[in-house]
């Protein structure tokens, strides 16, 4: 069996601890693991390999995260841009034989029975060998109107219903055989694309044109032009409503897809007044709060059911209740085109990360860390003169026709327009302090000439 590991996602709802860049399956929420992290595990033991697909840009990312578990038989397809779940899926599917059990996973959601997980997966399988589709209904706690339901009789699937608003919600709850939609499902991948060619053939067609049309390898790469022109549908419009050969597998699996603030607080430690329990949190006559800070000391007074993120580049405050209006906040951040909404101050890059320390008019100043045997693109900036000094490993340093070797507390200048390129040839990671000076110092000032990671043409720094 192939666990297809769906990564895409926006970052809205999380904000400011996720963004574009970092959704939330890589933001690591609990003990210092992410649910991206926490879905390999739950799978790995159950699957032969995993199948990870991934927006172009998050592939170093997840990748990182995977070595950090030593995950073996991990295969990625990688999108240029995403198109929901039915075009992800199918990509996925072309690739494998189609006798081959897949479980689709998002690689956002929570599941903290993992015994009853088992058993339910179990029954997947023994359906989806039958040759049916089959998904995972979780057996409602409450009136939700955030998730979508199945209407079954007992494993037939009657009907998919929209979010409801409350007074539905709460007549599908009392009526006992309604389940909120999961997003997970289990089928042979040969099954899915004859049901997908015959409900949805254009997205068939061109998931197929896009497939055959990729760059092949350990990382399929789809091309740009090819994935615009596949429709953007999720798999339930596409398929699940439309298919005759849909079972539901009812799962009582402790299960959330944690999708606002308010549901991430449900499933974090509090202390006796219900605040959470983070360390440098000060507290007087305050209750049920949560709190969210890595490293600013927070002190409450007199405040009850707040939420309270702090990113470190933005503070979030919201009543408790109130947190999916954060996705407006985003909205208005992309309206007044702030990169608050797309980056962190630290961002992941495939050969390191950076970490913004000061950015001011006229110049900004980042700590870099590159890994050992990786190298930034070989690159020039038309608006900034750079300053590199070295705190910690031995950087190989290219400019113009010149090479040099850098050690702790040297340092070297590159001119506006110069060709540039640093490298990591040692065995532990190059740690360096960039100065930026110029009038311009945005992050798509940048002209890449060669890059190991395949991103001349994309935007963003090193």
């Amino acid at each position: 069996m192939t666990n297809i590991i769906l990564c895409g996602g926006s970052g809205t709802r999380l904000w400011p601890l996720s963004r574009t860049l970092m959704p939330k399956q890589f933001v690591k929420l609990f003990e210092d693991s992410s649910l991206f992290q926490l879905t390999v595990k739950r799978n790995q033991s159950l699957c032969s390999q995993q199948f990870i697909v991934s927006n172009a840009e998050q592939y170093f990312l997840a990748n990182d995260q995977l070595e950090e578990l030593s995950s073996p038989h991990n295969q990625f397809l990688l999108e240029p841009i995403g198109r929901n779940t039915a075009p992800a899926i199918a990509l996925a599917c072309f690739a494998l034989p189609p006798q081959e059990i897949v479980l689709i996973s998002p690689s956002d959601h929570l599941i903290k029975d993992e015994q009853a997980y088992q058993k339910v997966l179990q029954r997947a399988i023994t359906l989806a060998k039958e040759e049916n589709l089959v998904t995972f209904g979780i057996t409602p706690a409450y009136a939700e109107t955030g998730f979508g339901y199945i209407e079954a009789e007992g494993e037939r699937v009657q009907a998919f219903h929209e979010k409801p608003d409350q007074t539905t919600a709460q007549r599908y709850i009392d009526a006992g055989n309604f389940y909120w939609n999961s997003g997970m499902f289990c089928f042979q991948a040969g099954v899915f694309l004859e049901e997908l060619q015959t409900y949805a053939p254009t997205i068939y067609e061109t998931a197929l044109h896009a497939y055959t049309t990729a760059k092949k390898g350990e990382v399929l790469r789809i091309g740009y032009d090819e994935m615009l022109a596949i429709p953007d549908e999720s798999i339930d419009y596409a398929v699940m409503e439309k298919s005759q050969r849909v079972k539901v597998v009812p799962s009582s699996i402790d299960w959330s897809d944690l999708g606002s603030f308010d549901a991430l607080d449900s499933e974090t430690p509090k202390d006796t007044n219900g605040n959470s329990i983070i360390p440098h949190l000060y507290s007087v006559d305050a209750k049920n709060n949560f709190v969210y800070a890595k490293e600013r000391t927070v002190a409450l007074a007199g405040v009850e059911d707040l939420i309270i993120v702090d990113s470190g580049d933005a503070l979030l405050i919201s009543k408790k209740g109130e947190s999916q209006k954060v996705k407006a906040i985003v909205k208005q951040l992309q309206a007044d085109q702030s990169t608050l909404h797309r980056i962190h101050l630290t961002a992941h890059r495939p050969w390191g990360s950076y970490t913004i320390l000061e950015d001011t008019p006229g110049y900004k100043i980042k700590r870099i860390e590159v890994k050992p045997g990786k190298r930034l693109s070989l690159q020039k900036h038309f608006h900034r003169n750079e300053h590199w000094i070295v705190v910690s490993g031995s950087a190989t340093v290219t400019i113009g026709e010149t090479t040099t070797l850098l050690r702790p507390n040297e340092s070297t200048y590159i001119q506006m327009g110069e060709v540039h390129r640093l490298s990591n040839e040692g065995k532990i990671p190059v740690v360096l302090i960039e100065a930026q000076v110029g009038e311009y110092t945005g992050e798509d000032d940048i002209v890449r000439l060669e890059d190991d990671f395949q991103r001349l043409h994309s935007k963003g720094d090193n």
